[in-house]
């Protein structure tokens, strides 16, 4: 009978198509065992023939490994996950490893009990995940690393991620050391990096005797527009008005999309970047590496973070039973054109 041209060649295809063996057509496409070449060479003409592609769920059914990790993003939209995720995929490739990627803003637990179907070898958490706490307290025993979260969500998980409060100290040292004494905060509280940025930014604040405000924003562009808006347009709350002589001279923003948020909140007050406003953000993005954009960001290592996760993942496969651990990377300052003394030109 010919083969229905509307379905997906199968192993049985190739194999009779090449007349040979089940078991041969595998060994001969999986490149293992003895198989003549002749053999060999009649059945990848038939797989080419019939455009057959591997069965990689079935294959891993059959095998005591998959070879491929989970990888859950808490939120694809965010540009901090492009050098992570990068560094990851070199760390998975080196050790044989190939991740599988999704969002749990879309999925939520269903994507891990999805990933755990598809037999692979362990899960990478990006990001802080919310309720993860809840919906994935019995996970199988795989090994799970979490990146960008200071403490894992998952009990036994090992986390790697820079370290949040000395991030933020580092840009209120900037600042003052530019004469700035009147710094504001947009924060995103109730997050793990929001939380630990902000009091990385009051300790050093109050440790250098600087003036500071705290504004709840978020990790959103839009977030960081509006929390910028309410600060220089009419004060941190509404009924605090904040004129000239009281508006703060610098802006420090919990991540840089609520950067480039207060970035265009400015522009719509008429307030000049870094004459009038000096600001500064936190990942160190793309869009904050743009000649004019010129963003102040704090480094956190994501691509380097990423790359210490695929080895502890590696590790944890390869030695299940590991205890533990929370690997902290150190985070570098990229001053740029967005940060001045304040009144320069």
């Amino acid at each position: 009978m010919p083969k229905d041209p509307a379905k997906p060649a199968t192993i049985l295809d190739v194999a009779a198509r090449a007349g040979v063996s089940k078991s041969a057509a595998s060994l001969a496409l999986r490149g293992t065992g003895y198989v003549s070449a002749a053999k060999r060479e009649a059945v990848l003409a038939a797989a080419a023939e019939l455009g057959y592609r591997p069965n990689a769920a079935a294959r891993a059914m059959g095998s005591a490994r998959s070879g491929t990790v989970g990888v859950i993003l808490d939120d694809l939209r965010n540009p901090w996950f492009v050098p992570a995720v990068e560094g990851l995929s070199e760390g998975l490739h080196e050790a044989g490893l190939r991740p599988l990627l999704g969002d749990w803003r879309l999925e939520g637990a269903a994507l891990a009990e999805r990933f755990l179907e598809l037999r692979v070898e362990a899960l990478v958490l990006v990001g802080t995940l919310d309720g993860a706490e809840s919906a994935l307290p019995a996970l199988p025993p795989v090994p799970v690393v979490q990146v960008g979260a200071a403490q894992a969500q998952v009990p036994g998980a090992a986390a790697v991620t820079n370290d949040d409060g000395e991030g933020a100290r580092r840009v209120v040292r900037h600042l003052a050391a530019l004469g700035h004494r009147r710094i504001a905060h947009l924060a995103a509280r109730g997050t793990a990096v929001g939380e630990a940025r902000l009091a990385g930014f009051a300790d050093e604040c109050a440790r250098l005797g600087v003036a500071s405000v705290t504004v709840e924003a978020g990790l959103t562009e839009e977030a960081g527009r509006r929390a910028a808006l309410a600060l220089l347009g009419s004060g941190a709350r509404e009924d605090t008005p904040r004129g000239d002589a009281d508006r703060p001279t610098a802006v420090f923003a919990v991540n840089d999309m609520a950067a480039l948020g207060a970035l265009s909140a400015a522009e719509e007050l008429g307030l000049r970047i870094p004459a009038d406003l000096s600001l500064a953000g936190y990942d160190d993005t793309p869009a904050a590496r743009l000649r004019a954009v010129g963003l102040t960001s704090v480094d956190n290592a994501s691509r380097e973070a990423g790359r210490v996760a695929a080895r502890m993942l590696a590790d944890r496969i390869a030695r299940p039973g590991l205890a533990p651990e929370t690997v902290l990377l150190e985070p570098e300052l990229k001053a740029r054109s967005s940060t001045a003394a304040p009144g320069t030109p």
